[in-house]
Parts: structure tokens; C-alpha cells; sequence
């Protein structure tokens, strides 16, 4: 058994979904939607508010309306456009938020400190979080019924309140609590690069005891991911691939070898 997570700046999901209907091994399907937020954000006259942690990590500022927006966009169009082309495949597949059944339980943290060049500000009122309990009972459930669960953010906090927590992390935290063998992480580009500029330097394998040095020559989001991989082979999964979901059949290529693989 193995979690796919799709990263939310994928724009052509189809040829992956095709590749995803015809696997025949039991699997759990974890997506992203950013693109979509962002471009309904805008449309709403509620533009992204991107911040800055003292740490330098780039998050969104989810305040309640843009939970609202989130909610319409992961939950409602993304999630259910997924689940009406993978049915239309021929796959069983059941829309959830991390919500639903308590899949994902976390502790909301309401108020933010960011870097405003020099300052450092605090915010109040963002419903974002991170992930603390999973309860994999329902997606067993789905999954021994023959499903295919496909989830999204937001998971629920401690209090019952909509938290936005990282997609990739998400993925990490189902999959170590199902035993997957594999998680395979798509997104736009081919693996982990020595060179972002360079699709030509992407790194085919990644042991655990290099991840450390090799992560300096990621940015941003392929950064974050190299590490979410490292945590979830400490934490039992056999192999987690950094993929690409761009071109015919990704899953295809990707086992046969394509993207970057972290392994012990």
C-alpha cells in the first residue's frame, strides 16, 4: 500500500489520475489546491497574503475569510474534480478533508510572528496550524471496503476549528500512520536539483544520512519537501519519491526510477 500526495501547482492532473485508476495496489490519494485559492482569491477581492516566520518560512496568511475561500477551493472544486475524473476512470474514489472522522487533529496557533523587514509583527486570528494526532480508522475502513480515499486539507484542531496545515506534511503523516511502504510526492517538477535553474541536475537518490547536505541546495518548497521525506523514512516508510507529475504517465516513470528517491 502506498499515499500519493499532488502537489496544488500541477495544472494537468489528468494524465496522473489515469495512471492512478488503472494501479491496482490499494492506495490513498492526498492533494493540494493552491493555484485554485489563490486564482479564487483574487477573484473574491481577498488577494493571497503571503508572510514571512522569523524562521524564513514562507506561509499564507489564512485569516477567516480566506479559510472560507480555502474550504471552497481544497474541499469543494479541486477535491471533487478529482473524484469525478477518477470515477469517471473506473476507481472507486471517496472525497475527504483531513476533517472528516477526525483524520487529521492538530493545534491551531491563532497568532503568527512574522518579519516585516525589520520588525518583527505579530498577527492575530490565522486558523492555520500543524498536525499533532492522526486517526486512521476511516480511511482503513475505505480502504479495506475497496475505496480510494482522496484527502485534502484543512485538518481540525483540538477545538474543532478548520486549521490549514501543510499538504506534503499531511501526506507524510497518513502514510506512517497506514504503514505504506512508499510515498510519492508529484509536483512541477523533476525531483530534487543540485541546480534549480537546471532540470538536468536532478539528484536520483538521496540516502537518510545525506539528506542534511544535499538540503542546502534546496529552496523554499523542495527544501521543505527533502526534509518531510527524511522524517517519514525515520518514521518506517521504505522510500518517498520527490516526482514528477508533469507528462504521460508519471506513476509509470516513477517506478521505473524517474524523480529523486530518499531512502535509508
Amino acid at each position: 500500500m502506498f499515499v500519493i500526495k499532488i502537489g496544488g501547482s500541477l495544472t494537468d492532473l489528468d494524465p496522473l489520475l489515469q495512471d492512478v485508476a488503472a494501479c491496482q495496489e490499494p492506495l490513498v490519494l492526498v492533494h493540494g489546491a493552491n493555484k485554485e485559492l489563490n486564482d479564487l482569491s483574487n477573484r473574491l477581492g481577498h488577494p493571497p497574503r503571503m508572510v514571512t516566520s522569523e524562521r524564513g518560512e514562507v506561509s499564507r496568511f489564512t485569516d477567516a475569510t480566506t479559510m472560507d475561500h480555502f474550504l471552497m477551493a481544497y474541499a469543494g472544486k479541486q477535491n471533487k474534480r478529482i473524484v469525478e475524473r477518477l470515477r469517471a476512470l473506473g476507481a472507486s474514489a471517496v472525497g475527504l478533508t483531513a476533517m472528516d472522522g477526525g483524520i487529521a487533529i492538530g493545534r491551531r496557533k491563532p497568532d503568527l510572528r512574522i518579519k516585516d523587514g525589520d520588525k518583527v509583527k505579530i498577527l492575530h486570528g490565522d486558523h492555520s496550524g500543524s498536525i499533532e494526532r492522526i486517526e486512521p480508522k476511516l480511511l482503513r475502513l475505505l480502504l479495506d471496503s475497496g475505496y480510494l480515499p482522496v484527502v485534502t486539507p484543512p485538518a481540525i484542531s483540538h477545538d474543532g476549528v478548520a486549521i490549514n496545515v501543510d499538504g506534503d506534511r499531511l501526506a507524510m503523516e497518513i502514510a506512517t500512520a497506514l504503514k505504506a511502504e512508499r510515498l510519492l510526492i508529484f509536483a512541477d517538477t523533476p525531483g530534487f536539483m543540485r541546480d534549480v535553474s537546471d532540470e538536468g541536475s536532478v539528484i536520483p537518490t538521496i540516502r537518510l544520512d545525506e539528506v542534511e547536505r544535499v538540503a542546502e541546495y534546496g529552496k523554499g518548497r523542495a527544501r521543505v519537501k527533502l526534509l518531510a521525506a527524511a522524517q517519514a523514512i525515520r518514521r518506517g516508510i521504505q522510500a518517498v519519491g520527490l516526482l514528477d507529475g508533469r507528462g504521460e504517465h508519471p506513476l509509470t516513470r516513477a517506478f521505473e526510477g524517474a524523480g529523486t528517491w530518499v531512502t535509508t
